[in-house]
């Protein structure tokens, strides 16, 4: 789970194609057909806090929870001027002060869980800060797109102020994609300072995915594909799941 270290601080740049705002109408669509028009919402998994102000933007109270200090730097000087509380926390032992109406997870945070133990685990402390009845709106990054999309593929980017390269190698036998990240981020000085990171996303299949929220004590209620908004098909890249909260483990 240690990422998005020396990416932090050029991250929403290299992030700028997004589609960020087209995901927020499908959260607050789904948040509004629930009637959750205000209160306490969480972002887990928030990084440098984008779709947290957008959502705290549509009059949400936001928290929000990153396992990287590094990311939440970001948020908070990107949110002077919001009232947003910004936890770093592991996703898979976050701790709040009380519950909340909705918990939204976007950017593939949930793929970062990579064995069943930890997705349920996280499940199970959404259901638990969840009001009664609350909403729970996670997107994933399908196999199809690992494996036909993404898989040994390289991806470059190169600016003036930065340049990164990002290799890919995704493991059909367990269904996990590597991605090793290499960065060259431009000082003061004129010079360039190299950085790498590893990261590795799990995917799962849908099946998976509900046994897991009703292992976690959550009620699954649908999913949707993230660009079209039907029912996922073999070629759809990102899904979006709706859960709800139905009743607190012991």
């Amino acid at each position: 789970m240690d990422a998005y270290t020396g990416f932090a601080e050029v991250y929403d740049y290299f992030m700028e194609d997004v589609p960020y705002e087209q995901w927020l109408e499908l959260v607050v669509e789904v948040l509004d057909k629930e009637q959750i028009r205000d209160g306490l919402v969480l972002d887990l998994g928030c990084g440098t806090g984008t779709f947290t102000r957008l959502l705290a933007a549509r009059g949400y109270d936001m928290i929000g929870v990153d396992g990287s200090q590094d990311m939440l730097t970001e948020a908070r000087e990107k949110s002077v001027d919001d009232e947003i509380l910004y936890l770093c926390q592991d996703m898979r032992e976050f701790e709040l002060y009380g519950t909340v109406r909705a918990v939204v997870s976007i950017c593939d945070t949930m793929n970062y869980l990579l064995t069943p133990e930890d997705f349920i685990e996280t499940v199970r402390l959404v259901n638990n800060y969840l009001d009664p009845g609350g909403i729970f709106i996670f997107d994933l990054n399908t196999r199809y797109k690992f494996e036909e999309l993404m898989g040994d593929q390289t991806i470059a980017e190169s600016t003036e102020d930065a340049s990164f390269i990002w290799e890919n190698y995704f493991d059909a036998q367990s269904g996990r994609n590597e991605y090793d990240l290499t960065l060259f981020i431009r000082r003061d000085n004129g010079l360039y300072e190299r950085k790498t990171e590893i990261h590795e996303e799990q995917s799962y299949e849908l099946e998976e995915v509900i046994s897991f929220l009703e292992a976690g004590g959550m009620e699954y209620m649908g999913v949707f594909d993230a660009e079209t908004k039907e029912q996922p098909t073999k070629v759809s890249e990102k899904i979006f799941v709706i859960a709800r909260e139905k009743g607190k483990q012991r």
